[in-house]
């Protein structure tokens, strides 16, 4: 973003992401952007390739439920305890949704390659895995450096269009305050750009502090961005906001079936843009 750059409305910031786009996510602990998620699913997105950064929960879920994504890259989509995502679930069975599966380390081992230029990124600690063995592209090599057998497996560079999440505050320069939340700063890194929604714009540069600035993700980095107050909901926000229990789990009951999904979608995504 240039300096003084405009923040989008958010309905302007999720038609900004092209259909068809590969888009890095955090897990629900990072600061996933639910409001940004709504507004894809209202402007019908299609053919995404979701980057679970290393597991996805929600976001996810809602996105294949409502036909917005075509494949999962991630170690997982779990909604914790609150049971299997059913939207998943059945996206799974019909074979309507593309997995690549993947672990952890893996998934962070390929975005540190991306942001680093380089091809790949050596990994150990999979060799054996079923894992390895449905993963064709990950190659098992020598270690150049041993003149003993040392396999190692080299893992491709995952690198995404674009890095989508929430944060507490942004500055009028484009300037993204991230805390020590490093896994976003990776996915930045990683990606084309990140679209950020925000809580509020400082109206004072985030570098204008040492306290601020070690957590500073520069404009350099950021495609977009859009003020969302409390985006994250119903997930929690590491800056504060608490997860809302009771809508997870009324979410859980209306997603059991593809009546109440629909009726889900309905009352939650499209009033929203109605009640804006």
């Amino acid at each position: 973003m240039s300096a003084t750059a405009d923040t989008l409305s958010i309905e302007a910031f999720a038609a900004a992401i092209p259909d068809g786009a590969k888009v890095a996510i955090p897990a629900d602990y990072a600061g996933v952007s639910m409001a940004a998620t709504r507004a894809l699913i209202r402007r019908r997105a299609r053919n995404l390739h979701l980057v679970g950064v290393p597991t996805s929960g929600l976001q996810a879920e809602l996105l294949i439920g409502a036909g917005c994504a075509h494949t999962l890259e991630s170690s997982a989509l779990t909604l914790g305890e609150y049971g299997p995502a059913p939207r998943f679930t059945k996206a799974v069975r019909e074979g309507s949704i593309r997995l690549i599966d993947a672990t952890c380390p893996a998934i962070h081992a390929a975005l540190q390659a991306s942001q680093k230029g380089i091809p790949f990124m050596p990994l150990r600690g999979i060799i054996g895995s079923d894992v390895l063995k449905n993963h064709p592209d990950w190659k098992i090599i020598q270690n150049p450096f041993s003149e003993d057998e040392d396999p190692i497996v080299a893992i491709p560079a995952i690198r995404p269009d674009i890095a989508l999440f929430h944060a507490p505050l942004a500055d009028r320069d484009g300037n993204v305050w991230l805390g020590r939340k490093r896994e976003l700063v990776n996915m930045s890194h990683a990606s084309k750009a990140a679209f950020v929604t925000v809580d509020a714009i400082s109206d004072t540069s985030l570098f204008a502090s040492e306290e601020m600035a070690a957590g500073v993700l520069p404009a350099l980095y950021v495609g977009a961005i859009s003020v969302a107050p409390n985006g994250s909901w119903p997930l929690p926000f590491w800056n504060g906001a608490k997860g809302d229990d009771a809508h997870m789990r009324e979410y859980m009951q209306m997603a059991a079936s593809d009546e109440g999904f629909a009726d889900y979608l309905a009352r939650f995504v499209d009033r929203e843009l109605e009640d804006a």
